[in-house]
């Protein structure tokens, strides 16, 4: 759909969902989300309780979730709160991609008092709470209300509870026992537990404690326009002064993006308002999650939020050791991350010239090159080739590509060393993996052999890699499959005896069926979607189920624009959302304007498994 279409503007503008007012609360007190108060200890009772583990939290990117104003009751709503942020999370690239990046371990903290301070109103009771979360900036009469900040000493403190994270592999996200809207970005993220757009706070505010973007909103009091911008070229990444002709002449800001089609709908260009500016400044699209929580981030958001997910951990987590010469005689390897929906590429040299039947291998077996007497320099190079990524400098930075270098020394020769065939690390199987993903499998390292993984679907042998499987590729029918992964010594059959690995397939698309107020007509084509005509404004009901546990979250679009989360209704979670002619106005946000005409209606459910259901449509006309 083409920016500059009436009912693209008016879309955008009319699903608008609430936003807070903050980037960096640098930019308003001095401390992105945590009162500036001293250290409190852990309590005693806290828990530590992993939600996923993918690996060493030591090698991992960290998300450690804990809750405030919980009291002993209000621990299973807790939990429920984690489940509803993490699914809608997994639903968000680059999230999705780069889950197995991540783990994510909740501190259950027991608050003696249930609740938050200062909730809804300055005039609201100060609640003692072990992490003193405060709603207007702490209770500050000039805070905005939906600050919501927190003790950064004592939420340091809980989180160093996580054996194995610290300050550089790990963020916090904090969740409030509250239904009232509110958050914060900074060092730490702060999101309320309960609200109807809760879930959606939590991908915003890690956009900036994360990633470093700034919010796109064209004012800072909800309600009053935010002037026009004065100052000299922003610093942000997805904020400008320049023309899009000036970034494709100078190569700068979001130039490659430039003229396709958003993520978070529309096209990529230039639309005018950001850093609570109405004028004067430019950000990449209408609305994407900096600006308008419910949407996707759009790519230059996206490949920043990807280069620092990836610059928390190592591409390459361990590798035959290179402090001192080795033999022609081994086999070097090393182990690398695995996304889940697409795999790294790794590639060898010698001497400068490519390894070519090794390419894509996490092995080289030095005697099958039958290198001359001497010494040799052998170099692995793993990249992550993802399109989420256009900027060489990135892609060629630490966080996307990484080398080891082995010097081979032919006179160096390897002692035997029995180092039993097993498997190491894989992708967890303690949750169904989805029918899209890539499962991986790594295993020991005996020095002289490359232990063979074989890949098994309902007991049917299939074709896989060295390490990994893709199951896009597998073509799977509908339903719940068994995944079997066996390692054995090359040269054995590997079907007794053998090590293995379990997972379960979900390749069942979720459902989700959707329930409108009454039409004044209703109308069926065949071959065609159902239309309703309504005289007034219309309701609609999205109801995502699935066949398996875990929440399902569900999304709808309206004439091609971005997928938009679907979350009830801002005010009430259990509520419809609503459709009328000029929008329905919350807290000066206003939601559901669609105008009078016919509009073509998308909507999908997203799974547990991140298996994406079949988007249907309906058409819904206003006269």
């Amino acid at each position: 759909m083409r920016p500059c279409h009436l009912r693209t503007a008016r879309t955008a503008a009319a699903l608008a969902a609430l936003t807070l007012p903050v980037a960096f609360v640098s930019a308003i007190a001095g401390t992105a989300s945590a009162e500036q108060v001293a250290p409190s200890t852990a309590s005693a009772d806290a828990k530590v309780v992993p939600i996923q583990v993918t690996g060493d939290p030591a090698r991992r990117f960290n998300l450690v979730i804990m809750g405030d104003g919980y009291g002993g009751a209000d621990l299973p709503a807790f939990r429920a709160h984690v489940d509803r942020h993490l699914n809608a999370l997994w639903t968000i690239e680059p999230f999705k991609s780069y889950r197995n990046y991540v783990n994510v371990y909740a501190v259950e903290i027991t608050s003696d008092e249930s609740g938050v301070s200062c909730d809804p109103a300055l005039s609201s009771p100060r609640r003692t709470t072990p992490l003193k979360m405060a709603f207007w900036g702490g209770c500050k009469e000039a805070g905005p209300q939906r600050l919501l900040t927190m003790d950064s000493g004592a939420a340091k403190n809980y989180a160093d509870m996580v054996t194995g994270t610290t300050t550089a592999n790990r963020q916090i996200l904090a969740l409030a026992n509250s239904d009232t809207y509110g958050g914060a970005g900074g060092a730490y993220a702060t999101a309320s537990g309960g609200n109807a757009l809760s879930a959606l706070i939590t991908p915003h505010e890690l956009g900036h404690s994360l990633g470093g973007l700034d919010d796109e909103y064209d004012y800072y009091q909800r309600g009053v326009p935010g002037g026009t911008y004065t100052g000299p070229e922003p610093e942000s990444l997805h904020h400008t002064l320049l023309t899009e002709q000036q970034m494709k002449d100078q190569k700068l800001k979001w130039w490659r993006w430039l003229g396709e089609r958003s993520e978070s709908g529309g096209t990529i260009g230039r639309y005018e308002g950001g850093l609570y500016y109405t004028k004067g400044v430019w950000r990449p699209s209408r609305h994407s999650m900096m600006k308008t929580l419910g949407y996707y981030f759009d790519q230059p958001a996206r490949e920043r939020m990807t280069q620092r997910i990836s610059s928390k951990v190592n591409l390459i987590q361990a590798a035959t050791p290179s402090n001192e010469p080795v033999g022609a005689d081994r086999v070097l390897w090393l182990e690398t991350l695995h996304p889940n929906r697409h795999e790294l590429s790794v590639s060898w040299t010698v001497d400068g010239k490519p390894v070519r039947h090794a390419r894509g291998d996490r092995n080289l077996d030095l005697p099958r090159l039958r290198l001359k007497p001497g010494t040799h320099t052998v170099t692995a190079t793993a990249t992550d080739p993802t399109g989420f990524v256009r900027d060489p400098a990135v892609r060629a930075s630490a966080a996307l590509t990484q080398t080891r270098t082995w010097a081979v020394d032919t006179r160096v020769k390897t002692p035997p060393v029995d180092v039993p065939v097993d498997f190491t690390g894989t992708t967890p199987n303690d949750r169904a993996v989805g029918a899209d993903d890539v499962v991986h499998a790594d295993t020991t390292h005996p020095v002289r052999e490359i232990p063979r993984v074989r890949w098994e679907i309902d007991g049917r042998p299939v074709r896989g890699g060295e390490r990994t499987i893709d199951l896009s590729r597998t073509k799977l029918s509908p339903g719940t499959h068994r995944l079997v992964a066996r390692v054995s010594r090359a040269g054995e059959d590997g079907d007794g005896g053998g090590k293995t690995r379990e997972w379960t397939i979900d390749a069942r698309q979720p459902t989700v069926s959707y329930e409108l107020s009454e039409a004044t007509e209703t109308r069926q084509r065949p071959g065609r979607p159902p239309e309703y005509v309504f005289d007034g404004p219309l309701t609609m009901r999205l109801a995502p189920s699935d066949d398996r546990p875990g929440t399902v979250v569900g999304e709808f679009r309206v004439d091609g624009d971005g997928w938009y989360h679907y979350f009830g209704w801002p005010t009430d979670s259990t509520a419809p959302f609503r459709f009328t002619e000029r929008g329905t106005v919350i807290d000066h946000l206003s939601y559901g304007g669609i105008g009078k005409g016919r509009h073509t209606i998308e909507y999908r459910a997203i799974d547990a498994a991140g298996n994406p259901g079949k988007p249907k449509r309906f058409i819904a006309t206003l006269r």
